[in-house]
């Protein structure tokens, strides 16, 4: 198979049907493989028609998504996963092979987005995003905006110094004031 014509055929090391995404996507970043997933939706076999689409990983983070049926990559290529998966194909690539196609912009998918979209698995999520390089993840694929202000250990202080102001208004207001301790 070759993918635009810019992937060789990689070498198999595993072959499932009836295979689970979210298990497939564990195993190949468990595995940091580098190299691609074959996925094909249930009937896409029997009906003969081509539904299937390729996902390729680099250090078990997915990089790009291509559905040669359609010609298209990205997130329309996920799409075309949708529905009840039938068929995985892992091959295992080297690097220097890959290069060409993860340059193809209009190929190339958030490293989060197989797992968000087509295993809805919070944990594996969690674990291909502290595996993905910190300069792949968009704003989608990266912290959220809980974590961002989380983080933010200044805005958490000034919100509890702003609190505890209000307290002590209200306090004061109410004659409650010597109700308060004073070690913040």
């Amino acid at each position: 198979m070759v993918v635009d014509g810019h992937i060789p055929e990689g070498e198999l090391r595993r072959s499932r049907t009836d295979a689970d995404v979210g298990e497939t996507l564990a195993t190949v970043l468990d595995r940091e493989l580098t190299g691609y997933v074959v996925f094909e939706p249930q009937g896409s076999i029997l009906l003969g028609d081509g539904e299937r689409a390729v996902v390729t990983f680099e250090d078990g983070v997915p990089v790009l998504a291509y559905h040669p049926a359609s010609d298209g990559g990205g997130d329309d290529a996920l799409d075309a996963l949708s529905g009840s998966l039938f068929h995985a194909a892992v091959y295992e690539l080297p690097p220097e092979d890959l290069a060409a196609a993860h340059r193809v912009e209009e190929l190339r998918v958030d490293p989060l987005a197989p797992a968000r979209r087509l295993a809805a698995d919070e944990t594996l999520l969690d674990r291909t995003r502290e595996a993905a390089p910190d300069d792949r993840l968009t704003a989608e694929g990266g912290t959220s905006a809980v974590e961002a202000f989380l983080a933010d250990a200044e805005s958490i202080e000034a919100i509890r110094e702003q609190a505890r102001a209000e307290a002590e208004s209200r306090a004061a207001d109410w004659g409650l004031s010597e109700q308060l301790d004073d070690d913040p």
